[in-house]
């Protein structure tokens, strides 16, 4: 379609341009009367920042952090919560060319110095909330806010000129979420902005009239890319929720703020259908992120918002690039089970058995490699470094369509069969009693059919009842999907090892 080449084409000018300017970008060409931000307390309080008090807060708080040594390339660290003074210090460090480095307000002090040693961050900004976190740290200037930050930002006289980094410049540093070791970092740098605009129009289709909420924090990958940077580079309105996760309160803000386009886990999806407190939410557009949808969501999504839920597909190291995308130009049936079509601007297969991207081929592909690991990084490419390995392994059907099996390293091997946990967790949770899943292959007690199918199973059901309950799943799964992928043991806990952003860690349940 020459016209959505035409239009990635447009943003490549932009975004990887060597006179890319992260501020004028992300705030200053917008309308300064535009919404840039509504901002939901956790009593629904709501209040809203357009795109012209955003420049001008930032471009003072930009002055304050130069007269506090931050300079072009730094790595600044931030830990806080979705407030107004996040997105501000967001485009302040961009004006002066520093990098951000997100640090998720459930991050305990390990996981925090982690991040700040791997990145040689020299400031870190926080809140008051999170404070104690940081004691422990030695060597990092700290901010904090408080009446002392509103005065920085009030007194200062705002910044004239914004760094101009270019499309190869840094704008940010995350790290990989842990499901499968250590995090990784990954920089990124400000021509992927052209990949984050691609999602937000034609993957998620977000409008200039709708209420969009990615639920999403942006202390990952999903809620910065696609809950702050996106909007700011489409000149969209995002929605940023300060309470805490609750199917009640997704509910509420649903309703009390009209959303229209609403982007979350697989987990929230979840939780909701479980709680069974939805009702009926109106949406017109519903996507999920971070995990497969398993079938049982896709279908309560339906009935409760009138719409699919449209699964996407994406990495730290990818944003989005596989999704059942919802702009008119590009949209196709939602075929059951399926992650959808590559966006339009990548180019995707299936390479050495794993979802890959041609990193040849795709002008929207921006991944250069991990910080400090050469290693890491050359066991992501194949085929003379022309295809990016995703990790993931799955299968394309004849339409094109595109099916996700397991992580590369959680797939089981059990009497020959490769089995791919989602498929078995899938029909796992559709048990009332099974409030949570995973599945890992586990060590054959006889030897003979090298992994055997272990499932870790939270459930509601009291344990007396639970002996009873282990032999139906076993029974549901081989009845009804497979008698080679049946769960020969199940154990029932308390709780799945997560990352703070909501994915299972598979490798813990492994080493049990």
């Amino acid at each position: 379609m020459p016209d959505i080449d035409d239009t990635v084409e447009r943003w490549l000018s932009q975004y990887a341009s060597p006179e890319a300017n992260v501020a004028t970008l992300l705030c200053d060409r917008h309308d300064p009367d535009a919404v840039a931000f509504r901002f939901v307390d956790e009593d629904l309080y709501g209040s809203a920042m357009t795109y012209g008090e955003l420049a001008d807060r930032s471009r003072r708080l930009a002055t304050a952090l130069a007269d506090r040594g931050v300079m072009r390339e730094d790595r600044v660290a931030v830990l806080m919560s979705k407030r107004p003074e996040l997105v501000v210090t967001l485009l302040a460090l961009w004006r002066l060319g520093a990098v951000y480095v997100p640090l998720f307000t459930a991050f305990a002090d390990g996981a925090i110095r982690l991040r700040v040693e791997s990145a040689s961050a020299r400031l870190i900004i926080t809140e008051s909330g999170q404070r104690g976190k940081l004691d422990a740290l030695k060597g990092v200037d700290v901010l904090e806010t408080g009446a002392d930050f509103d005065r920085l930002v009030t007194d200062s006289a705002p910044s004239i000129t914004s760094e101009t980094v270019g499309g190869d410049g840094a704008f940010l540093q995350l790290y990989t979420s842990g499901t499968t070791g250590s995090p990784k970092g990954v920089v990124v740098p400000v021509r992927a902005l052209a990949a984050f605009h691609s999602y937000l129009h034609y993957g998620l289709d977000v409008r200039a009239e709708d209420v969009y909420w990615n639920a999403a924090d942006p202390g990952w990958a999903y809620g910065l890319y696609y809950g702050i940077v996106a909007p700011m580079a489409g000149g969209r309105a995002s929605l940023l929720f300060r309470g805490a996760f609750t199917p009640e309160s997704t509910a509420a803000v649903m309703r009390r703020f009209g959303v229209t386009d609403f982007a979350g886990a697989p987990t929230v999806y979840r939780a909701m259908m479980k709680a069974a407190t939805a009702g009926r939410i109106p949406l017109r557009r519903a996507s999920s992120a971070g995990e497969p949808l398993t079938p049982d969501v896709a279908g309560w999504g339906e009935t409760t918002f009138g719409i699919p839920i449209g699964d996407h597909y994406g990495q730290t190291e990818l944003g989005m690039a596989i999704g059942n995308h919802w702009h008119d130009d590009v949209v196709r049936p939602i075929r059951a089970g399926s992650m959808g079509h590559p966006l339009p601007g990548v180019v995707a297969g299936i390479v050495e058995g794993q979802i890959a991207v041609d990193a040849s081929a795709s002008p929207l592909f921006w991944f250069g490699g991990y910080q400090d690991a050469p290693e890491s990084t050359a066991d992501r490419f194949t085929g003379a470094g022309r295809w990016y390995l995703t990790g993931d392994t799955g299968r394309v059907d004849e339409d094109g369509y595109f099916f996700f099996s397991a992580r590369d390293d959680d797939v089981i091997l059990a009497s020959g069969y490769r089995i791919g946990p989602f498929d078995v967790e899938s029909v796992l949770i559709t048990h009332p009693a099974v409030t949570d899943v995973a599945v890992v292959g586990g060590p054959d007690p006889e030897g003979i059919r090298g992994e055997v199918v272990e499932a870790f199973v939270v459930t509601s059901a009291s344990p007396e009842t639970r002996d009873a309950l282990a032999r139906e799943l076993q029974a549901l799964v081989r009845d009804t999907y497979s008698r080679h992928a049946y769960p020969r043991v199940v154990h029932f806990v308390e709780a799945l090892p997560k990352t703070p952003s909501g994915k299972i860690q598979r490798f813990l349940l492994r080493r049990r």
